[in-house]
């Protein structure tokens, strides 16, 4: 069993970056949406970046955005894993994969078991997969709602990329996420926020503490797409 692979979401500011760092973090997101109170811009982030050690992945979140952002970014953020978290489609992120030549992550939202529908047609073009809970109807948010699905849907389903899971998920109930999905990673982002937008070191360490004790069948993805 490979070790449960832990990733804090919407770092905005040096203490959170380095506060992510101290608590075990595998993979640091960074939010290039500005509606969401945890955005950055490239040069902000490219300041954040750099005081990531080499072994923590940087992971740049999008939504529905246009190739001209995404350079944008590129130029100025080593991003290892480009996380879609709009209405993508399939061909969209087999396009984005294509021409940045980053790993692809793609969110899909999971109310309900039909949910699940909708791999099929993203694998083949994706590196793997965010199960998160789908956002209410008018939500402005695609995600970092604090709101969780039935994790219990995943028991046992085989999922054809490496995944983790979000949504609602915090310190107190991470390890029973972990136990009724099977999931090999996690991913948080209000659930170790003291204030909306403000991540906690506090929480941050409870959090990761919490979902490493929990033995893990997945693996980290490749850093580079897979064919």
């Amino acid at each position: 069993m490979s070790a449960m692979q832990v990733k804090i979401c919407g770092i905005n500011d040096a203490a959170g970056l380095d506060g992510s760092v101290r608590a075990g973090a595998d993979l640091v997101g960074l939010v290039f949406f500005p509606p969401s109170p945890r955005a950055v811009v490239p040069a902000q982030a490219a300041l954040l970046a750099q005081r990531l050690p080499a072994a923590i992945t940087p992971v740049g979140l999008f939504v529905d955005a246009e190739d001209s952002l995404i350079e944008a970014v590129l130029q100025e953020v080593p991003l290892r894993l480009l996380q879609l978290h709009g209405q993508e489609t399939p061909a969209r992120c087999a396009a984005i994969r294509e021409r940045f030549g980053v790993p692809v992550m793609k969110a899909i939202g999971i109310a309900t078991a039909e949910d699940f529908a909708l791999l099929a047609d993203y694998a083949p073009v994706v590196d793997r997969f965010l199960l998160d809970a789908k956002p209410a109807p008018g939500a402005s948010l695609p995600g970092g709602n604090a709101m969780r699905f039935d994790w219990s849907l995943l028991a046992g389903r085989n999922i054809p990329r490496p995944w983790m899971l979000a949504g609602g998920l915090t310190p107190v109930n991470v390890a029973a996420a972990i136990r009724e999905s099977g999931a090999p990673g996690v991913d948080v982002s209000s659930g170790v926020e003291r204030m909306r937008g403000v991540k906690d070191v506090v929480l941050m360490r409870a959090f990761v503490n919490a979902a490493k004790a929990r033995p893990s069948q997945g693996a980290l993805p490749p850093t580079v797409p897979q064919a």
